[in-house]
């Protein structure tokens, strides 16, 4: 089972993407998409202080561990997670494990192997430090219970992709009428998954 593309979006909002190392809410060096030396290699506390001189390698490179730890944090929610999932509780439990690393103690992963999903989602508010990670938790707790994806202001277009802003081109907002994330620019059904490959 992997993350479905909604679910890596939201992942992703919540992590947010920063191609240098920097200091998280709990002083972690963290790197990318919220990636720490807990995860892996690269170990962030090595790297060069700083943003990279070529920012496009340096999200390339934040993309590249993140496929990895992706990969990793899936493989350990359904080792520790004996229930079935529906797609969008697996995203839930992946955007939990990544950020905490939990998974496997959680109380709430005891409570949905025991059948009691009320009680799980529940339980994904037992973890609410620092209180700047409340809204996230809420987030995956409504995702995991009702299925609902947290909304915001990302837009994407494939008509129209995106321009290098400067003083005498300023920011132009992409607002299409309807986003059909059901359909592929060629019009074919669904979008293809990105990442991991």
């Amino acid at each position: 089972m992997h993350m479905t593309d909604r679910g890596l979006l939201a992942l992703v909002r919540h992590e947010g993407i920063v191609p240098g190392p920097y200091l998280d809410a709990k002083a972690v060096w963290t790197f990318g998409i919220g990636h720490t030396a807990a995860a892996g290699p690269p170990d962030p506390t090595t790297m060069p202080r700083g943003m990279p001189a070529d920012l496009d390698a340096g999200i390339r490179e934040a993309f590249r561990v993140f496929r990895t730890d992706i990969a990793r944090y899936e493989a350990a929610v359904l080792r520790a997670v004996k229930a079935p999932l529906a797609p969008h509780e697996f995203d839930a439990l992946v955007s939990f494990h990544y950020n905490t690393g939990g998974i496997a103690k959680a109380a709430l992963t005891r409570r949905l192997n025991a059948g009691d999903r009320e009680a799980a989602a529940a339980a994904f508010m037992g973890w609410r430090r620092p209180a700047a990670i409340i809204p996230r938790r809420e987030a995956e707790r409504d995702l995991f219970r009702h299925g609902r994806y947290p909304g915001g202001s990302w837009r994407c277009c494939a008509r129209n992709p995106c321009q290098r802003n400067s003083p005498s081109r300023p920011h132009q907002p992409n607002r299409p009428s309807r986003l059909n994330p059901s359909r592929r620019p060629d019009g074919s059904p669904g979008w293809r998954r990105s990442f991991p490959p």
